[in-house]
This record gives C-alpha cells, structure tokens and sequence, in this order.
C-alpha cells in the first residue's frame, strides 16, 4: 500500500517519452490501395507519412512511451502512484490499459484507469492527474495518451484512411516544490454532444467515421476563443508563448490557428507531417519530439490543446521541463 500525499499547491511535468511503431506508411504507399495521390493528401491536411502497429498492441506503445518519460526524468516504477492512459481505439478492454502498463513497467498498486475523450484525451488525463495530485490523492503520475488508430481505419474509405497513424506519449507529473510555481496551468474542458457525431468509432469492430467539414467549420469558429481563453486562465498571452502544440488533425487547422491567436514567439508542432492524426496521443508526441530536438527550452509557457470525439476539448498551459 502506498503512503497517502498530502496536498500540494501544483503540479509540474518533469519528463516526456514518446513511441512510434517502425512501419511507415507514405502517401505513395496508399496511390496503391485507394484512389488518392501524394498533392491531393497533401494539399488538405498536410501529411506525408503515418505509422502503422503490425504486432504492437496499444499497451505496448504505452509502456514503451512511459518508460522513455520514467528513463528521462531519472525516476523507478516505485516513484510512481498513478497511471491514467487516454485511449479510444484500444480493443483489449479488460484490465484496461492502464493496469497492463503499470504491470509491464513494474508499479505497484497504482491508481491506475483509463479515460476515453477522443483526441482531446491526453489533456483531460493531465488535468486528472494535477487535481489529484493537489488534493493529495497521489504524489506522482504517468499520464500517456496512446492509439492503434489503425485497428479501426477502413482502408476503402479514401477520405477517412489518408488520416490517421498509431502512437504512444507520456508524461511524468509530479508536485511542485514549496518555491516553486505550479507548471501545469488551470484547465478549459468541455464538449458539444450535440455535435457527438461528427466523430465516430461504434459497435464491436466499428471504423472510424467522422465529418471532416463540420469538425473544420467549428476549429474556424469555436477554437480561437477556447484557446484564447485557456491562455487568459493561465494569465499567458498568446504573444508569449514558447510552443502551440495543438492536436495534430490538419496542418490547415494549426498554422492559420497559431497566427490568428498571435502566438508568433511560438514553436509551432507540425508533427502530423511525419505521423498523420494520432488522436490521444497527438499532443503528448509531438511535445516530446520538440523536447528531444531541442527546440523548446526548459521553463517556457507551452500551450496543450486537444478536441475531437464528443466533440470534447481541453486545455492548458504547461511550463516545459
């Protein structure tokens, strides 16, 4: 049994680690399967390649993710007493993905659940873990959004199967010290089930489905304000942001996002270039590809915003490691 936390002030993320399964499956390789071409991908959402998990299983890419974020911040599966995976494509349900991670890595008798919002997933799960950790619930915990995406993507479906890749991020979230500034900012969640449909995955071995439009008619509509106004909770203008990393569905969404908002100081991740849409695990990816690369510095505000099935959102303003 784990020793009770106290409460803390905040939280922080003191470590990320991502996972890509090694198969690539390039624009060219589906001229072959669908009728589609390299410009015509290219020219509307801005991917070149994808990954695509043969044998891995979505608890797989989660427990590689995880024990690159643990190896980065220097820390042993006994350091950690939660585990949150956010996953919609997992079709191994019970135990769930979070106890198989928490088996595989060796942690014992941790929090360990998984959550299901879509691509918006990975936020939703930080969030989790920061009010748990400040209401003295748990003193550290790995927070992973992962996708076989694969599994679930209708390769007859020229529109849908260009889309998405298979993928795993994680993050190490612990509390902040006594002088320390909490790392992990305040929360904007939410959703528009009236709008549930525009994204779907339904019955036993059901594809994904979603309408494109309507999901890119509300990203021009609604999500400059919810970005906005998750940069005023955090009290952060869009000015000084160090990195935008917005979930990774259409690089016509994310760059025209990042300029409007005015967050011209920031790196903008363009991960969904080389990996396609990876739902839950888009965001986490792409801020650890930032981090390994360099391009981020550690300390600066960086923006995590998530939407997708539901439609469900959320977001924050992170401090990076």
């Amino acid at each position: 049994m784990t020793t009770p936390a106290g409460p803390a002030r905040g939280t922080k993320i003191v470590a990320m680690g991502h996972y890509q399964p090694a198969k690539v499956l390039t624009n060219e390789d589906l001229t072959h399967i669908v009728d589609t071409t390299d410009e015509w991908i290219t020219s509307r959402v801005g991917i070149k390649e994808r990954r695509v998990a043969e044998s891995e299983t979505v608890a797989d890419m989660a427990t590689a993710a995880a024990g690159k974020a643990l190896a980065n911040a220097g820390l042993t599966p006994y350091d950690i007493d939660q585990v949150i995976v956010a996953t919609c494509s997992s079709i191994d349900r019970c135990p769930n993905v979070a106890c198989r991670v928490a088996n595989n890595l060796g942690i014992t008798a941790p929090a360990a659940f998984d959550l299901n919002t879509g691509c918006s997933g990975f936020e939703y799960a930080l969030a989790t873990a920061d009010h748990a950790i400040r209401a003295g619930a748990a003193r550290r915990a790995l927070v992973i959004g992962a996708e076989k995406l694969t599994d679930v993507t209708d390769y007859t479906d020229r529109t849908s199967c260009i889309l998405f890749g298979d993928a795993a991020g994680a993050a190490v979230v612990e509390a902040v010290g006594d002088d320390e500034e909490p790392g992990v900012g305040p929360v904007l969640w939410g959703s528009d089930p009236s709008k549930g449909s525009v994204l779907t995955i339904e019955g036993r071995r059901g594809y994904i489905k979603q309408d494109g439009p309507t999901v890119f008619r509300w990203t021009q509509t609604e999500l400059p304000k919810l970005i906005a106004e998750t940069c005023r909770r955090a009290g952060v203008e869009p000015s000084e942001l160090g990195g935008f990393v917005a979930h990774q569905a259409n690089l016509r969404i994310i760059e025209p996002l990042a300029k409007k908002l005015g967050a011209t100081n920031a790196v903008v991740a363009r991960d969904i270039v080389e990996s396609g849409n990876t739902s839950a695990a888009s965001v986490p990816m792409a801020l650890s590809k930032l981090i390994e690369r360099g391009e981020l510095t550690s300390g600066v505000p960086v923006l995590l915003f998530g939407f997708g099935g539901g439609l469900t959102y959320a977001g924050q303003v992170v401090r990076c490691p």
